[in-house]
């Protein structure tokens, strides 16, 4: 068992006992969003595999196990957060204050739709966080499929503690976004 292994192990179990005050977490974009108008990008919907998609951090402990850290959650819904942090990184990213998550009220105001399948979004106790997903960018009105990604990512956690754990997701948000904004450049 690895030292990374064992403090998450002992974080889980302590954070278990009756208690114990929750913590909350937020996902982190890479800075505000720009003001004024630009190209119309809409993000959503964010598809999150049913095992990360949870009130709680999930650490996985094992090829094919996973903890649920019972008293440290997500401070909302996890795909409303990627989302946002999504939109705002991608507004950044493109220079365009325009941007809606997933439901908007109309397509007319929307350029290009970003929907994602996320299969993997958890932190390991090798000491990395990873990401898995499928992006795809359509053309608005009319829905037409301009590209496809798959992405995969890892990112050091930089020290033992959940508020590392959940700095290295943002990050892969961050890459993830750098990654969906060049496929809407090169549509």
């Amino acid at each position: 068992m690895t030292r990374f292994h064992a403090i998450f192990l002992a974080a889980a179990f302590f954070s278990g006992c009756a208690g114990t005050k929750p913590t909350f977490y937020v996902l982190s974009a890479e800075g505000s969003l720009p003001s004024g108008g630009g190209t119309g990008i809409g993000v959503g919907p964010v598809t999150l595999a049913e095992y990360v998609d949870r009130s709680n951090l999930v650490i996985q402990t094992g090829p094919n196990k996973i903890e649920l850290v019972q008293s440290h959650l997500w401070a909302g819904d996890l795909d409303n957060s990627v989302a946002r942090v999504i939109a705002t990184n991608l507004g950044r990213r493109l220079n365009t204050g325009n941007v809606r998550t997933y439901p908007w009220q109309r397509d007319s105001e929307i350029d290009y739709q970003v929907a994602m399948d996320i299969r993997e979004f958890l932190a390991g106790d090798d000491g990395f966080a990873r990401i898995e997903a499928t992006w795809r960018i359509y053309s608005l009105p009319g829905s037409k499929l301009v590209r496809s990604k798959t992405f995969i990512a890892k990112e050091s956690i930089a020290s033992e503690d959940y508020e590392a754990v959940v700095a290295a997701q943002s990050r892969l948000l961050g890459k993830l976004s750098a990654d969906i904004a060049a496929g809407i450049r090169g549509r």
